[in-house]
């Protein structure tokens, strides 16, 4: 303390210093642009944005696609081969398309191959057509099979389909998703069982979906499993949980924690947003789009 100044005198001192110290940053968030009114962005370089159309299906989809552009979206998924030219007139792609497996009825059953695998050659054809970069895959349903027994025919299905794929270059995705809330009995329900697939197809060409409500209701601990499985997966899906709803407050995942995670692998294909919106729709998909900004 300086000779000659009060213990007051140096209280108050510092207090305005501070004071003064604050008001060029308290000018700054004056002016920051907020959530609300910010307009939605790209992720930069690392992935792109994409959007579920079920989620959306009360909206044309000439519409969404319009609404979709307009926010920042590169993409309107799970879409058909008579849907695609829809969104591209709009300067968009389909970043998932829909296959011709069913999520009951899927490759893990031998007697299923007959159907699928011939169905499934022609869909990658048509999607490498249409300049489309991924199409999805269900396991199906154990309905008594055994795990391993499900890897060894999925392996079977897969490893007829990727020679295709590798030549048409478009990766053929298989979808995680809980068993325990909205899909009872589904096989493909856990990442290591997933991960395991793609190591013993040994393809590029396949990949896993990464849905990220369904794996916090399987697993939790998402980030730290994006952090270890990222080389086994082509695609993310969102959705708040409980309830698939808005990724916001309302629910346990605090997804620009998950964007910056998965950012941070290195990944620079989709992420879709695949929640069930509680209020207008579209501010819902604009505020998630910006929320998964980062």
């Amino acid at each position: 303390m300086p000779p000659g100044l009060t213990r007051r005198q140096a209280v108050l001192s510092l207090a305005s210093l501070a004071a003064a110290s604050s008001l060029p940053a308290l000018g700054r968030a004056a002016t920051a642009t907020t959530p609300e009114t910010a307009p939605a962005t790209s992720a930069g370089p690392g992935f792109r944005h994409s959007v579920c159309r079920w989620c959306y299906n009360k909206i044309p989809l000439e519409e969404l696609a319009r609404a979709a552009k307009e926010i920042g979206l590169h993409s309107v998924e799970l879409l058909g081969p008579d849907e695609w030219p829809v969104v591209q007139r709009h300067g968009l792609t389909c970043a998932m398309a829909n296959g011709t497996t069913t999520i009951p009825r899927g490759l893990n059953r031998l007697e299923h191959h007959a159907d699928y695998v011939p169905s499934m050659i022609e869909r990658i054809r048509a999607v490498a057509a249409a300049g489309l970069p991924n199409v999805i895959v269900f396991s199906g349903n154990r309905d008594g099979m055994p795990d391993e027994q499900g890897l060894e025919n999925c392996a079977i299905a897969l490893k007829q389909l990727v020679g295709e794929a590798e030549k048409q270059r478009v990766t053929i995705c298989m979808e995680l998703l809980n068993s325990k809330v909205n899909h009872k009995d589904y096989m493909c329900d856990h990442t290591a069982w997933g991960a395991e697939l793609v190591r013993r197809v040994s393809s590029e060409r396949f990949k896993l979906l990464y849905d990220i409500y369904h794996m916090q209701i399987m697993e939790g601990d998402v980030i730290r499993t994006i952090q270890e499985n990222h080389a086994f997966i082509g695609h993310y899906h969102t959705g708040g949980n409980p309830g698939r709803n808005e990724i916001d407050e309302t629910q346990e995942l605090y997804y620009p924690a998950i964007m910056r995670a998965i950012k941070a692998t290195g990944f620079t294909g989709f992420v879709a947003q695949e929640f069930i919106p509680k209020r207008d729709p579209l501010t819902s998909l604009r505020d998630a789009v910006q929320r998964c900004s980062v």
